[in-house]
């Protein structure tokens, strides 16, 4: 049976998807599944640990994506991982930067879909949570046919508990990781086709999902979802996660009430010696389209980074849309 969190997830994102980002969608949706920035297998035997694994008990469920090509490598990162209490390890197929590349990991591997099969069969052996990928259709001039055929019977074999697959090519040269994610076209059809040709194997779908309604078009053809770009830049969209998707109250009502939801978390991290900047730029979004909205963001670019910035900065900042609502409340009467 599928787990009920496949239904939607929000997608890694390089220097967006940190703990404290997380943080904040958890408050806005308690049953998406959250996934941290790609951390790669060095970083994670050699680096500073904590700092890049180390995650708040809210989160849950939240998946760490790990990028790498060495089995052994990769399996002695997911067992550190799992360590740390992550609940899904995911391995990157998907990324398509020159340092990725030149790493030998990412989209390039779509490239060896044997070698992403032993990958996936050493962090089986050594973790006991679900080992999942996330890759692209295909790459360069390969046959998305044909490509993606290939890396799933290689995982499958492998004993893969998922696959999330962003529904474009990536094309490893001439085109930067940003143009990687809006110029190939997308073809949900492939995924589509996919899902019917493995039924029993979980399959979620990424790229250019931008809104709930998108994302339940999908939800008809395999059996999740993952939502990117959008989810970040416009975080209020994630309050209608649980009521559209799950059929379950959502957990706070409004932008409003999730910042005061979100202020223990805040308050906690400030007098952990976070600055109130590194904590709001995930927030800079949450009034989008909303009277005051500009005001709001100018406030916390402002005020945010001073030295003495807490609290109350945002919401003296959040201030500005109530304000704007109380004037056109009056201006309507």
């Amino acid at each position: 049976m599928i787990p009920a969190d496949i239904r939607f997830s929000v997608a890694p994102m390089m220097d967006w998807t940190d703990r404290h980002c997380r943080a904040l969608h958890r408050v806005l949706t308690r049953r998406a599944r959250l996934y941290t920035e790609m951390v790669t297998t060095g970083a994670v035997l050699h680096g500073p640990r904590e700092r890049l694994l180390g995650f708040s008990p809210i989160e849950h469920p939240v998946a760490v994506q790990l990028g790498g090509s060495n089995p052994a490598d990769l399996a002695a990162a997911a067992r550190i991982a799992e360590g740390y209490g992550y609940d899904e390890i995911n391995l990157n197929v998907g990324c398509p930067s020159d340092r990725v590349q030149d790493g030998r990991f990412g989209a390039c591997l779509m490239r060896e879909p044997a070698l992403v099969g032993e990958c996936v069969a050493a962090m089986k052996a050594a973790v006991s949570v679900p080992v999942t990928v996330k890759c692209r259709i295909g790459v360069d001039d390969q046959d998305p046919e044909a490509a993606l055929d290939a890396l799933a019977e290689a995982v499958v074999r492998a004993g893969v508990d998922g696959l999330v697959v962003h529904a474009r090519k990536a094309w490893l040269q001439g085109l930067s990781p940003k143009e990687n994610r809006d110029v190939p076209p997308l073809d949900y059809g492939r995924v589509a086709r996919l899902k019917r040709a493995r039924p029993a194997l979980p399959i979620a779908v990424n790229g250019g999902i931008g809104t709930l309604a998108q994302a339940r078009a999908r939800l008809d053809e395999v059996d999740g979802v993952m939502m990117g770009r959008a989810a970040y830049s416009d975080p209020a969209r994630l309050i209608a996660v649980d009521p559209e998707l799950f059929g379950e109250p959502a957990p706070v009502a409004d932008a409003f009430e999730a910042i005061e939801a979100f202020a223990p978390y805040l308050a906690d991290a400030l007098a952990g010696g976070a600055r109130l900047h590194n904590l709001t730029r995930h927030m800079l979004g949450l009034f989008n389209g909303r009277p005051g909205a500009r005001a709001y963001r100018r406030h916390l670019a402002t005020h945010g980074s001073r030295n003495d910035a807490g609290l109350a900065t945002l919401r003296e900042a959040a201030a500005h849309v109530s304000q704007a609502d109380i004037a056109l409340e009056t201006t309507a009467a």
